[in-house]
């Protein structure tokens, strides 16, 4: 019976440290498996046979123990040490490596399954895919770029292909204005050559004269039905404006700017295209004299005159009439003045379309407490016929530094263009960095005023991102804007060792492991995410090999039992013959 029981014995040891064996290769072959958890054999000892039952103590004898005789060994579990491995920095931008616990969640052949290996790269679709084509599982973001918890989805991550645009909402505004200079008290007046009611130019015209009814004094209609008369070539502030149409008639049929039938349509039209801010004290705009002359009072400011030169107003002679174009003339009457300076910005719509925005400042009023000066935005790019956008007004005190601005909220339409309409913007004139205004009004020193900075930007393409700590994953667009596409969870689980391993650096759960716990890292017990970096194997070669050659020693042993035993069977057997 000893015999067998060694021989027996002997064969379960072989099983044992082959198992070990098993193990330790495949820890040692796994060694630059990234994001691989080393495994260990168990083992426990089989039933023990026992020969002779203890006993207790008497008073005539003391107790004995029991004698026994061991059958071997057999596997008791191989479990896996989900310790942490080391990271390695990769630099590539889709790898993401798990400091801690926790693993990512990727969607294979529909059902979930776990990994460690962040080995990642975006497909033909710009989805995030390990190696095997599974795709990784976690939060989009809304229309608004905001991460949305709650349901898991492909991670999508279109390089090169994602677009977007930040549209102005703030405009910086520094410089220095002259205290120097001359209070504004008057403005530029320019002046038409007189027009009439009749033929025979006796009768000044009036806001009621039906356009076909003015003349200039040559007899000739001015203006003939369907005629088209251009503006083109006036400036204000020494600024070009871009022409624009007016159609003559009750219909607009040509696509013109505008249309009407009356001189006082002809000149509301002219007050809207010249940007000429009508509720000022010195009461400026379009309007016409007694004589038949169209009188136009530009707001005060040098930066704010407006020129109208010979030619720069031609009605073209209309359908059906034989007629010369007609030209409007004009003359100075007065000149404008006031210390001012115009200056142009460029702000971005939503789609990223810039706009060009003027801006002039004009010294409006000197005081015991410091200086007043009025602004003016236009735009050309505005929507809608008057392009004038508002004005305000900027206090400062006897040190010359910014106190309060009064109208510096203003909008612009964008009508048919694609975009958010209308567009809010603000003005600002202090310095967001510091305590000190951005715009100054100190005495002896050239008027000077410029944009300094906007938070709109144009359309920009998504050029790279990176993966932050707590999962989420932060586009760099190409117009320095930086967006959330999303964010990696993780998924926690109360026994990790109860995961089954399924191949391809995956696990799936089991009813030991518990359902998966889904996570931002960094909260609910997990750890946090690595980006551009990997995750290295757990596999401690030296302690492998060391097991490697402990049960290398432990096979020749069990070995030479299984020998020994076989040599005292045939000595048995040869003794009985």
């Amino acid at each position: 019976m000893s015999i067998a029981r060694a021989l027996f014995s002997g064969l379960t040891g072989l099983n044992a440290n082959s198992q070990t064996i098993g193990v330790a290769g495949n820890n040692i072959a796994n060694t630059n498996t990234t994001g691989f958890k080393r495994s260990q054999a168990h083992f426990e000892t089989q039933v023990s046979q026992t020969l002779k039952n203890g006993s207790a103590p008497s008073q005539s004898l003391g107790g004995t123990n029991p004698a026994q005789v061991g059958l071997g060994t057999r596997l008791a579990a191989i479990t896996r040490d989900f310790s942490d491995g080391g990271l390695q920095p990769t630099g590539v931008a889709t790898h993401a490596a798990v400091e801690g616990a926790g693993f990512f969640i990727v969607e294979k052949g529909g059902s979930q399954r776990y990994t460690r290996d962040g080995t990642f790269q975006l497909d033909r679709d710009f989805n995030l895919v390990n190696n095997n084509g599974g795709r990784v599982q976690g939060f989009g973001v809304d229309s608004t770029f905001q991460v949305v918890e709650g349901l898991l989805q492909d991670i999508n991550i279109p390089l090169g292909v994602l677009t977007i645009a930040q549209a102005t909402r703030n405009v910086n505004i520094g410089g220095n204005l002259n205290t120097a200079g001359d209070v504004a008290t008057q403005a530029t007046i320019i002046e038409s050559q007189p027009l009439f009611s009749d033929a025979a130019a006796t009768t000044p015209a009036t806001t009621a004269t039906a356009l076909t009814s003015v003349f200039d004094g040559t007899g000739v209609p001015s203006f003939p039905a369907g005629a088209v008369v251009t503006v083109d070539r006036v400036t204000r502030g020494g600024g070009e404006l871009p022409a624009r149409t007016f159609e003559v008639g009750a219909a607009n049929t040509t696509g013109s700017d505008a249309n009407g039938t009356t001189l006082g349509d002809f000149m509301t039209f002219l007050e809207e295209i010249l940007g000429i801010e009508v509720s000022q004290p010195n009461a400026p705009g379009v309007t016409i004299n007694a004589g038949g002359q169209i009188i136009v009072e530009s707001n005060t400011g040098t930066a704010n005159e407006i020129l109208i030169d010979p030619g720069d107003i031609i009605a073209n002679s209309g359908p059906g009439v034989n007629s010369q174009p007609f030209e409007l003339p004009w003359t100075i009457a007065q000149e404008g003045n006031g210390e001012s300076v115009r200056t142009n910005f460029i702000a971005y719509d939503s789609l990223g379309n810039a706009m060009s925005i003027d801006l002039t400042i004009v010294q409006e009023d000197q005081n015991s407490t410091g200086t007043r000066w009025r602004f003016y935005l236009h735009s050309d790019d505005d929507t809608d016929l008057n392009k004038l956008l508002g004005t305000g007004t900027l206090d400062f005190d006897t040190n010359g530094q910014f106190t309060i601005a009064q109208g510096n909220s203003f909008i612009i339409d964008r009508t048919n263009t694609g975009s958010l309409d209308p567009l809010a913007l603000t003005l600002q004139f202090t310095d967001p960095n510091g305590t000190l205004g951005s715009l100054t009004a100190l005495s002896g020193s050239n008027t000077q005023v410029n944009s300094l900075r906007q938070d709109g930007t144009p359309i920009g393409t998504l050029e790279d991102f990176s993966i932050a700590e707590d999962g989420t994953i932060t586009g760099v667009f190409s117009n320095s804007l930086l967006r959330d596409l999303g964010r990696v969870p993780l998924a926690m689980f109360s026994n990790d060792a109860g995961l089954l391993e399924v191949g391809g650096n995956l696990y799936a759960n089991t009813s030991n492991s518990g359902s998966p716990q889904i996570v931002n890292p960094g909260t609910g017990g997990s750890g946090r995410t690595i980006g551009r970096a990997l995750e290295l194997s757990n596999v401690d070669l030296a302690q492998e090999f060391i097991s490697l050659i402990s049960a290398q020693t432990g096979f020749s042993a069990n070995s030479r039992i299984i020998s020994t035993s076989d040599e005292m069977i045939q000595e048995l057997l040869a003794s009985i013959r």
